[in-house]
């Protein structure tokens, strides 16, 4: 069976399905390909917090970051209203702004006050008698900023079952196959489901990788390695569970967010929390043991006189593929390619719509026609992951 269509995603986060949803909703012929689950790796491990800019500036300086960024939980909040494409009124949000606090240090008290530079939306203070308990005993000012928090399953979820018919399970290993015409022009993309031994043979118009750390494998398959350049930049996130208030939001350290904690609740009803920030940055060089004991501590300095004798911790890696940038965190998105083929990364889960807005721009479609899914019916489609916390094993008090 072959399908034309006007464009082919590969990657199902948060980046390929939003850009499936807006080609879709222009009528155009679209499909996505998804090698494991929708939203595996970087979306599904990602906080939810849509950044506005804030960390960007915490030196006092509107960086090349800050400007790219600070535009983002406007737009992220016309889709959750429902008010653009996407409409995002299925994903629930964990909070509507949040919180931003310091250490005891005198850096700190210098990154409150660089916090405020040049921001669409700028902290705003918290009177003491407002602040939620667990912030009671920290030093200086609290305050919120209006970073939505947004839960990043329903997100992947929601999208998902708006297109579960043009979501297709792939073997990237074995039953993948491109017919070339020169580097970066792709004439046939054959399929092969290794379960039923069907093939099937899409014709695109265009394609377009967004697969994350998965983009460096097919850019080398269709003669792209070196137009798109990848880089890998761990993080050892930290997850707590048990007896935990309710808490979104950034520790200031300095020029950086000591800690960031953001929370939901498991399967069993129980507080979760994910920890982030530049205790994250730094444990990528630990191993399990040295970082729990480590994390643990940072969220002691964080969050002074919070009880955590019953509190169970565990831990999980994840590596943020991004467009080479020197081991420096590129300031952008980026998309770029070569022939009928683009690549992208969107460095960010907040900057998703920031790219799926320059692809739009870059991507030449014929007269939108009849939606070629229909013509893949009976192809084993992906299933969204599940948070972290569902699928970590090991959890211990011994910290």
């Amino acid at each position: 069976m072959t399908a034309c269509f006007d464009i082919v995603i590969f990657g199902g986060g948060g980046a390929g399905l939003w850009l499936l949803d807006e080609v879709r909703s222009r009528g155009h012929r679209a499909v996505l390909l998804e090698a494991d689950r929708l939203g595996a790796g970087q979306t599904i491990c990602a906080q939810g917090i849509i950044h506005g800019g804030l960390k960007y500036t915490l030196d006092g300086v509107l960086s090349k970051s800050a400007s790219a960024i600070r535009d983002m939980p406007q737009v992220w909040r016309a889709c959750l209203d429902g008010r653009r494409v996407p409409n995002l009124h299925h994903t629930r949000v964990r909070a509507g702004h949040c919180y931003l606090w310091r250490t005891a240090s005198i850096r700190a008290r210098l990154g409150m006050v660089g916090a405020r530079v040049g921001l669409r939306v700028a902290p705003e203070t918290v009177a003491d008698d407002h602040r939620p308990a667990v912030l009671a005993g920290c030093p200086g000012e609290v305050a919120t900023i209006a970073e939505p928090v947004i839960d990043p399953a329903s997100f992947v979820a929601g999208l998902a079952r708006r297109h579960g018919d043009a979501l297709l399970k792939i073997d990237a290993e074995h039953g993948l196959d491109f017919t070339l015409s020169e580097p970066g022009q792709i004439e046939a993309i054959r399929l092969t489901d290794p379960a039923g031994g069907v093939v099937k043979t899409l014709m695109p118009h265009r394609v377009v990788f967004t697969a994350g750390a998965g983009n460096a494998a097919l850019c080398a398959r269709v003669g792209l390695a070196d137009v798109a350049a990848q880089q890998l930049r761990p993080l050892h996130m930290l997850l707590m569970r048990g007896p935990l208030p309710e808490l979104n939001g950034h520790c200031v350290e300095g020029a950086h967010t000591l800690v960031t904690i953001t929370s939901d609740a498991d399967a069993a009803g129980r507080t979760v929390w994910q920890v982030g920030g530049q205790v994250a940055e730094d444990g990528a060089a630990m191993d399990r043991p040295e970082f729990l004991r480590h994390a643990a501590a940072q969220v002691r300095a964080a969050l002074p006189g919070l009880e955590l004798g019953e509190v169970e911790f565990s831990a999980y890696r994840v590596d943020r593929a991004e467009a080479a940038a020197s081991g420096h965190r590129p300031s952008d998105v980026y998309v770029g390619g070569r022939g009928n083929v683009l690549v992208a990364w969107p460095t960010k889960l907040a900057l998703v719509p920031r790219l799926a807005h320059r692809i739009a721009a870059e991507l030449d479609f014929p007269t939108p026609g009849r939606d070629g899914a229909a013509e893949l019916d009976g192809w084993p489609r992906p299933e969204p992951a599940q948070p972290p916390w569902e699928w970590q094993q090991q959890w211990t008090t011994d910290v």
